[in-house]
């Protein structure tokens, strides 16, 4: 606790002496940190918009990406982006819920989206829009959803029936909704921040995890992890979001530059999120670590039946209607 909040200081005093003035030749600097791999999707976006922000403002701005946690962790970014210690971030939408944004919850619901054009028309839609309003009460402003893509279930043992799961103890990131999910599998689930997952199935103070293939391979826990059950049941996507005083403090045309910056990487993002994981599976499957399974369609009814209940459970912290709302639009003909 004590050396997580000195590092944290750490991070902090680096970021607040940059803001006393401009870095070189640039007007304003935007610390953008974030917690994976700089060769995941999101690490490779953000490398996107760091090189179109700089080119777009003539260097008026200078964007400074950190990496794998280098500067903050999980559950430190979003308290130092509204303390204005770093800019921006690109957080799992998971961790609006702690901050007071359950809604943002429902990404997580199982097999809520049937595919990715259902899922587009979520994010580029008023529902999606109206979430990312609902972040300025909080000091923030978001600008726009990234994509990483389907989880995968893993484990040191074949996961192919809901049983299969009972008593394991599943690594998660925080979130209410996905504590449910593995309740409703009967497995354990375990809060433990990304930077550490691979460390604590190496370890065994956890059995598996879900992810995104990209993120399992780049952390390299399809190492330590000996099958894993292609069951693209969760969503993992980001919302990018920037510290709403530094953003409302930028000129207009700071703005709109770095607006059209944020759009064009995140065309980009999304674009490469599925072949990124495509290539993972591909590499974890050359690595000859990992046993891959692809639900049977009796199996993939048997996880539905069994997760069921976790749309009734959630339903009232998430909002009833909001959760129809996503069921409707993401139902829609593709």
């Amino acid at each position: 606790m004590v050396l997580g909040r000195l590092r944290w200081l750490a991070g902090a005093l680096i970021a607040l002496a940059g803001l006393a003035g401009p870095a070189g030749a640039a007007d304003y600097v935007i610390r953008f940190s974030h917690v994976v791999a700089p060769n995941t999707p999101k690490g490779k976006a953000a490398e996107r918009f760091r090189e179109l922000a700089e080119r777009y403002t003539n260097g008026r701005v200078q964007v400074e990406v950190y990496p794998n946690s280098t500067l903050y962790k999980d559950r430190e970014e979003l308290e130092a982006l509204q303390l204005g210690a770093a800019q921006m971030l690109a957080p799992s939408l998971a961790k609006f819920g702690p901050l007071g944004i359950k809604e943002f919850e429902a990404f997580d619901l199982p097999f809520i989206f049937p595919s990715r054009a259902a899922l587009r028309r979520v994010t580029e839609g008023p529902v999606g829009r109206g979430l990312l309003e609902k972040l300025k009460e909080k000091g923030i402003v978001g600008l726009a959803y990234w994509d990483n893509g389907f989880k995968i279930m893993s484990a040191n043992v074949p996961l192919r029936l809901p049983e299969d799961f009972r008593g394991l103890r599943m690594r998660i990131q925080s979130s209410r909704v996905i504590e449910a999910q593995m309740r409703a599998l009967g497995a354990v689930p375990q809060a433990t921040a990304f930077s550490e997952a691979t460390q604590a199935l190496r370890a065994g103070v956890v059995d598996g995890t879900e992810n995104p293939p990209s993120n399992m391979y780049t952390q390299g826990m399809h190492e330590v992890q000996k099958h894993a059950t292609l069951s693209d049941h969760g969503y993992l996507g980001y919302a990018v979001i920037v510290n709403k005083k530094f953003w409302d403090g930028l000129p207009s045309d700071v703005r709109k530059a770095l607006e059209r910056a944020m759009a064009e990487a995140t065309a980009y993002a999304n674009a490469i999120a599925q072949e990124e994981n495509d290539a993972a599976l591909d590499a974890i499957r050359a690595a000859g670590t990992t046993d891959l399974h692809s639900l049977t369609p009796e199996e993939r009814a048997a996880w539905i039946r069994a997760l069921k209940p976790v749309y009734d459970e959630m339903a009232p912290r998430i909002g009833r209607d909001l959760v129809e709302a996503i069921v409707r639009e993401a139902g829609k003909a593709d």
